[in-house]
């Protein structure tokens, strides 16, 4: 599934996990008969509709602002090649809520249009919006007054030459509404900096809505590898300690200036971070609200992630032991993680572990003693009834590491059998995934990412 930042205003759905994470009705739908035997011969149209949107009344009783929601559709497997999309817009709920102004590729007819979409890009190709509806809340609407805009599609393609979209799973809610609305200008992200760089962060905010924010707060969250952000009066600034969530620096600004609509405000002086020795993956979280209590209209576009890469390495390693005992007795073998560095590394995004490491359980032992964090599995990676006695266990580490970190996971180990020389392999490799399937790509030195534990 691809990835994107926050206040995308689309959601993109995989066919592998609709079903979780989005909550998505998928009875009825078929599939080739070979579906089970060949997965490269399933595809499955979707349609990625814009979140719920307000819609702010005019500023003293002027004409409402206009608002853009994209639209589109796409398809899982690339394999296929999907072309003659036609999506369905249904817009009878909006009556007396909003108006649409339709794009030039939709024929409307009543108060439906179909949208014609030439080709339908699979999944895993750079997703764009097709369809650009422009809609504003109706004379006359009321503060509160909502109605559903709801799609359907269809295109040619796909194993059995037709795909269409799951019926009745898509809308978006539009809501008439008044008060600011504080919007974030869009920020590029930054590749390939330096540990050591000084980068400059453009931040812009306007006043969308319609009416004015009188005062507001600016909240930054700079990651551990982001340091020496620019002091303002207004700001005041603390270090988490990372006891249970990754450190970070963050800043919290109020600002008594009057926003008002259509109204554009920049700070003081440019903002600018600093990637520390340390640096590696970092991002910058910028979050803005309107003070006094008011409500943002659009709670979309307050928020901002910045992504901002270094060029740097981090070195995992594992290390095994070495145990001997006579039949029957329990001894304990420690297992150790450790970053040698330069550079931190957290999944800051999906908040999964940064690796796991794995211990293939030695012939002639039991282990009867398990490490917090660490789960049973079978050989070959699948679910274990029972936390003692497994062939194989995996331990996740936290979903960061900093750029020393170390962590021993220390098993209880039985020998149940004296087998000279008897070894279990030790290896650290990413969550969800086998080793030897291999992404550190900021690892330099694969070499140690193995170990064994050996016994007798």
């Amino acid at each position: 599934m691809r990835l994107f930042a926050a206040g995308f205003p689309g959601r993109l759905r995989s066919g592998a996990t609709v079903a979780m994470a989005a909550g998505l009705l998928t009875v009825g739908l078929t599939a080739p008969a070979f579906a089970d035997d060949d997965p490269s011969q399933t595809d499955q149209l979707w349609i990625n509709e814009p979140y719920g949107q307000t819609l702010p009344l005019g500023t003293d009783g002027g004409q409402p602002q206009s608002r853009t929601l994209g639209v589109g559709i796409y398809h899982d497997n690339e394999n296929f090649a999907v072309t003659d999309g036609r999506l369905t817009v249904d817009i009878s709920d909006l009556a007396g809520v909003a108006d649409v102004t339709w794009p030039d590729n939709c024929t409307p007819a009543g108060t439906s249009a179909v949208c014609d979409i030439p080709v339908v890009p699979a999944i895993g190709v750079d997703y764009e919006h097709q369809v650009f509806l422009t809609v504003r809340a109706a004379d006359g609407a009321e503060v509160g007054a909502q109605g559903r805009i709801t799609y359907e599609a269809a295109a040619t393609g796909g194993p059995d030459g037709t795909l269409e979209a799951p019926h009745e799973s898509f809308d978006t809610t539009l809501t008439v509404g008044a008060g600011p609305d504080l919007a974030i200008d869009p920020v590029a992200g930054i590749e390939a900096g330096r540990p050591g760089d000084e980068r400059t962060i453009p931040f812009k905010v306007t006043n969308n809505g319609n009416e004015s924010a009188n005062g507001f707060t600016v909240k930054l969250n700079a990651s551990y590898g982001l340091t020496d952000l620019t002091r303002y009066d207004a700001c005041t600034y603390t270090t988490t300690d990372g006891d249970d969530y990754a450190p970070s620096n963050q800043a919290t600004c109020t600002f008594d200036h009057v926003l008002a609509p259509g109204d554009t405000f920049e700070l003081p002086e440019p903002l600018t971070v600093r990637l520390a020795p340390h640096a590696l993956n970092e991002r910058l979280d910028i979050d803005v609200e309107p003070g006094g209590g008011a409500q943002d209209i659009d709670r979309l576009n307050d928020y901002a992630v910045l992504q901002i890469g270094a060029e740097n390495t981090a070195d995992f390693s594992v290390t095994g032991d070495a145990v001997s005992g006579v039949a029957g007795e329990t001894t304990t073998a420690e297992l150790t993680f450790k970053n040698n560095g330069p550079a931190w590394f957290g999944n800051l995004g999906s908040g999964d572990p940064v690796a796991e490491v794995r211990l293939v359980v030695p012939e002639g032992v039991t282990i009867t003693g398990v490490p917090s964090g660490c789960y049973p599995r079978t050989l070959d990676g699948r679910y274990y009834p029972q936390q003692t006695g497994a062939p194989r266990y995996d331990c996740d580490l936290r979903y960061w590491v900093l750029e020393d970190s170390r962590r021993t996971f220390a098993f209880s180990v039985r020998v149940d059998t004296v087998v000279p020389g008897a070894t279990g392999a030790v290896s650290v490799h990413p969550p969800f995934g086998e080793f030897g399937d291999h992404p550190f790509d900021f690892d330099p030195d694969l070499t140690n990412n193995t170990a064994v534990l050996a016994v007798n």
